[in-house]
């Protein structure tokens, strides 16, 4: 539809020194040192500039707990036309981050709007990337450790000892060795016997218990 045609065009009534001023009013965030301009500050310095502009977030997919948004900024011309300012894009992933696990969504949409304000030159003194962008980021790196660290290794287990394999066939025949083996811990050889494997099957015997 018609209405719904993206224009661009030049507007001559918003010059670059309105979107300093109200660039000036945007409360920073510091993350490691530099700092960053958090999507709402934008927001309302967008708002001090284009009180009737428009910011349009549009969802483009979420499959398998990944989530991708578009958002555009600008403002309506006298005629009735959209005239982009900015364009931006986001992709989150669910369960990527902590807060990822409830709200990655909302993250995706955020960041993409804040990102669409950046393009349109709000709040990018330091970065076109947003204070929550940033962190987002920074808490995925972090979360990739972790992830390996929680990773449980299994350990290299301790083998039946050649003192224990003499023990065993002290105390067991050839038949009764082959039939635990097979039928109880599913072993082809007697050397394949953990320490503990073997320790029980003595102990089994010497206790009198029935495999």
């Amino acid at each position: 539809m018609e209405d719904n045609k993206v224009v661009f065009e030049i507007e001559n009534e918003i010059t670059f020194e309105d979107i300093q001023k109200a660039n000036e009013t945007i409360q920073t965030t510091d993350i490691k040192g530099k700092e960053y301009a958090e999507v709402n500050q934008r927001i309302k310095a967008f708002r001090m500039v284009y009180p009737g502009g428009f910011i349009l977030p549009e969802m483009i997919s979420n499959e398998n707990g990944v989530c991708i948004y578009e958002a555009s900024v600008g403002y309506y011309s006298k005629t009735g036309n959209k005239i982009v300012l900015g364009k931006g894009s986001a992709y989150e992933k669910e369960n990527s981050t902590f807060i990822n696990k409830t709200s990655y969504i909302e993250n995706c949409e955020t960041s993409a709007v804040g990102r669409a304000l950046g393009m349109a030159g709000f709040g990018i003194d330091t970065s076109v990337a947003s204070a929550e962008e940033v962190q987002n980021a920074i808490a995925n790196q972090e979360e990739k450790p972790k992830a390996k660290t929680n990773t449980t290794v299994k350990s290299k287990e301790v083998m039946i000892t050649d003192q224990q394999k003499e023990k065993i066939k002290e105390l067991y025949t050839a038949d009764e060795i082959k039939e635990y083996l097979q039928d109880v811990v599913e072993k082809k050889k007697l050397s394949d016997l953990t320490l503990v494997e073997a320790s029980e099957f003595i102990k089994d015997k010497i206790e009198g218990v029935d495999r």
